[in-house]
């Protein structure tokens, strides 16, 4: 193979402009295509910025012309040239270089290729799992590198944007202490210390709260963070963060400086004005209104309360849910009645029961009356008075879920929404609804468990009006937490801390930590707070989160350089693998086969 010594690059290959044309060029990339018509041979060279055209001509160079022949797909070359215009009737218009070409006057071949296993193009139709097992290939597509590129925009704005704003990017360790109350941590054993083990950190929480009694004021960092759990399309085992804390602030105070970074990251990268402040919806109300603490209000379909109504009918399973302390609830699928098959119905009731409803009830509104399974148990009064609650008319599709159990409920129905939303074309998905969801519960009852557990994480405050009710009634308490919801996707979530030694040990108190548990699992944080500890809140963006939903994808995994699959394996490295007996030997570490 040759190489490049005596020629420098002097452009990529999409930044040249007609301002450049009768330059001598150089230019280094990928061979995107080659088309050979005889006396003229054509290579489409492409770097991370474009492509160009460059033309060998045999009339011009005929040992240089030859030597194009023998370029194949994806090999990488070093040409030298002169840029010119291609004539009129040449022009591409469907590339930004298309009114340009190179003549070629020298060419070296600097690595060959084989040919690889997939088409390296635009929007890729390869097979998933082959992109990943070849994802040095897959990253050269173009597709993919805008938003690789991207990624690294959003996290240069965000490290200017928050300097600007008195943030100082401080690291965090990456071998720690397990603290475990919420994910599953990755455990790292020690050699030194036999038996004992590092954590891989869920998030920087700890040191970024120790930073603020450090007196720090305001921190920042862009941060890995680890959770062994399971995976879906938009969660990842380890993951990016924005990460944040500031002294001396309230909600409000975290809010409005959070704004004004989602504000400057639309305007700066899609170039859509985002007015502030952002909607803010309570917890309960989006859980009523749209069964989901993360809702995507870019549409209707709201969830509807019947119970009133369905409780005093003689259907049995809407009478149980009711006297049983839950509800009956229901969306209006406009006009879907019309279209949806009751084989399309079916697999709705079958969508629901996934997340743990008992079934779907539905009423068809026609233009004959209603036609509905359950009709035969309502009387024309309650029939009427469903379809008034409900805003029904001729052609819509009314569908009802029942339990004893309000969160089953609200989480079916919620889910069935999102499916709804996009069979009926409802969503715009040139859209952005950005909101927060504030007044979050402070607990949830761990009935495993039978205790309960930090809806978000035991440091996370109480809304001062609500402490009273720690004692008496703990799921009554909310807490001072606030969540950024984009497009139905939480995008970030922080809250106010407990900055209260007498505070942080009732709460620990609530959630069933003895003094002795406490100490073990946070004696660090709990000694700092014995010398003088500031107020204090924080909040942390998903970055990749963020990303995917700027560069409107729905597979996170088409946002990092080097993803997990769903397993949490990389199919490129085959990362977990096993490791030499003297390994473990030195971490007298004994593995054994799973039962």
């Amino acid at each position: 193979m040759e190489n490049i010594q005596g020629m420098k690059r002097t452009h990529r290959c999409a930044e040249l402009t007609a301002n450049d044309v009768g330059k001598e060029v150089v230019l280094m990339g990928w061979v995107q295509k080659r088309r050979d018509l005889g006396a003229l041979v054509f290579v489409t060279l492409r770097d991370r910025s474009g492509i160009i055209q460059v033309v060998f001509n045999s009339e011009l160079d005929s040992k240089l012309h030859e030597k194009a022949i023998l370029v194949r797909s994806e090999y990488v070359l070093a040409v030298r040239g002169t840029l010119q215009l291609r004539s009129p009737e040449a022009i591409n218009k469907n590339m930004p270089t298309g009114e340009l070409e190179v003549i070629a006057s020298e060419l070296r071949i600097l690595s060959k290729s084989e040919t690889p296993p997939f088409h390296i193009e635009e929007d890729s139709g390869a097979n998933e799992m082959l992109r990943l097992k070849y994802r040095y290939l897959d990253l050269r597509r173009p597709d993919l590198q805008r938003k690789i590129m991207l990624r690294h925009r959003v996290a240069k704005l965000a490290r200017d944007y928050y300097d600007e704003n008195g943030f100082l990017e401080i690291e965090t360790p990456v071998l720690t202490k397990s603290t475990p109350e919420g994910a599953r941590d990755y455990l790292v054993p020690s050699r030194v210390h036999p038996g004992k083990f590092y954590a891989l950190p869920q998030s920087p929480q700890l040191f970024k709260q120790l930073l603020m009694v450090s007196g720090y004021d305001r921190y920042m960092q862009i941060t890995k963070c680890f959770r062994d759990e399971d995976l879906r399309a938009d969660r990842q085992p380890e993951f990016t963060q924005i990460d944040l804390e500031m002294s001396f602030v309230d909600v409000e105070d975290v809010i409005g400086v959070n704004e004004g970074f989602i504000q400057k990251v639309f305007k700066e990268i899609l170039q859509i004005d985002i007015p502030t402040p952002f909607k803010r919806l309570p917890y309960q109300e989006a859980m009523s209104r749209f069964g989901s603490d993360k809702p995507d209000t870019r549409f209707g379909l709201e969830l509807v309360d019947v119970s009133e109504i369905a409780g005093k009918t003689g259907f049995k399973v809407f009478q149980d849910a009711v006297s049983g302390g839950g509800s009956v609830r229901a969306v209006n699928a406009k006009g879907a009645g019309k279209s949806f098959s009751r084989k399309e119905i079916d697999a709705l009731g079958e969508l629901v029961k996934t997340y743990r409803a008992k079934g779907l009830a539905w009423i068809n509104v026609t233009g004959e009356g209603i036609k509905s399974p359950i009709a035969k148990f309502l009387t024309a009064g309650e029939q009427s008075a469903v379809l008034q609650r409900m805003g029904a008319e001729k052609g819509d599709l009314l569908l009802f879920v029942a339990d004893k159990n309000n969160d089953v409920v609200v989480d079916s129905l919620g889910h069935l929404r999102l499916e709804l939303g996009e069979r009926l074309g409802l969503i715009d998905h040139n859209r952005y609804d950005i909101l927060w969801v504030t007044e979050f519960p402070l607990l949830e009852r761990n009935e495993e468990e039978n205790r309960w557990v930090a809806k978000h994480h035991p440091f996370t405050s109480p809304m001062d009006e609500d402490i009273q009710y720690l004692d008496s009634d703990p799921g009554r308490a909310r807490a001072k937490a606030y969540d950024i919801v984009i497009n139905g996707y939480e995008a970030g979530g922080g809250s106010i801390r407990i900055h209260s030694q007498e505070l942080q040990t009732k709460m620990f108190n609530v959630i069933g930590l003895s003094t002795e548990q406490a100490q073990d699992r946070f004696g660090f944080l709990l000694e700092a707070f014995k010398y003088g500890t500031p107020p204090h809140g924080g909040l942390a963006f998903g970055l990749d989160r963020l990303i995917m939903l700027l560069a409107k994808t729905d597979n996170i995994k088409e946002v990092i350089a080097f993803p997990k699959v769903q397993n949490a394996s990389d199919l490129m490295s085959n990362a977990p693998d096993f490791v030499d007996d003297k390994q473990l030997q030195e971490l007298n570490i004994e593995t054994v086969e799973p039962k």
